[in-house]
């Protein structure tokens, strides 16, 4: 019988969008396994509303306490690699890297090839502001090759409030993506090649059929990306 490693999985961040990650996962498991298999999953799924405020009062240092314990204990649990289901908080991936001894699969790497493939060289980021203004997620993406474009003050304030405001709580509005739109419509006149869809709650409201350029979905493309490990030979 086929094998799969199992994975742990920091999700809640938001949960709506780890729904997606759980589905993509399962879905991509089975696509490639067949019959009735699927996903081999720990999931950890955090009280939300404390990470935000510890996010919005630059307490990074209660969230990497908080964000590894949970690691250490999926690991402990099971789990053979790790995933931290957000974009943002890979902030602290390197904190959680050295606490455990299994390999964590990295959301701005996966992206980051999914844009060598594709033969993107120049593309804009959308995400928290803490996503697009912090060097973290950029400088990973720069390293391997990938250029990065933000939106001005206005746009990156826009997208923060749209995110936690609505898309975290589950909230889908028209006149958000028609803002969205705007924003990525622009950057692509600005020289984006793709728009980078850097929190993962982005792609509940916004897809390919929206925009002019290509989107790349950092959920979607992540998933993809586990899916393979998981099916990896050792």
């Amino acid at each position: 019988m086929a094998k799969q490693r199992t994975v742990g999985i920091i999700g809640g961040m938001s949960w709506e969008s780890t729904v997606s990650y759980y589905q993509a996962i399962n879905r991509g498991i089975n696509a490639r396994m067949g019959d009735l298999h699927s996903a081999s999953l720990l999931l950890h799924s955090v009280d939300f509303q404390p990470v935000s405020q510890w996010q919005h009062n630059n307490d990074w240092t209660s969230l990497t306490d908080h964000l590894v314990k949970i690691a250490v204990n999926l690991e402990k649990a099971g789990a053979q690699g790790m995933v931290i289901a957000t974009n943002t908080m890979h902030k602290v991936a390197p904190e959680i890297e050295a606490q455990i001894s299994v390999p964590l699969i990295h959301i701005a790497d996966a992206t980051a090839m999914q844009c060598q493939l594709t033969g993107m060289r120049k593309v804009a980021l959308l995400g928290t502001r803490f996503t697009m203004e912090q060097p973290f997620y950029i400088s990973r993406l720069k390293q391997q090759g990938i250029d990065v474009i933000t939106p001005d003050v206005a746009g990156r304030q826009a997208i923060h409030d749209i995110i936690y405001q609505e898309l975290c709580r589950g909230e889908i509005r028209d006149s958000s993506r028609q803002i969205f739109q705007q924003i990525i419509e622009q950057m692509g006149v600005d020289g984006a090649q793709a728009a980078v869809l850097g929190c993962t709650e982005i792609g509940l409201l916004i897809g390919q059929q929206d925009v002019s350029i290509p989107v790349l979905d950092t959920a979607q493309i992540h998933a993809a990306a586990i899916v393979d490990f998981m099916l990896a030979e050792s």
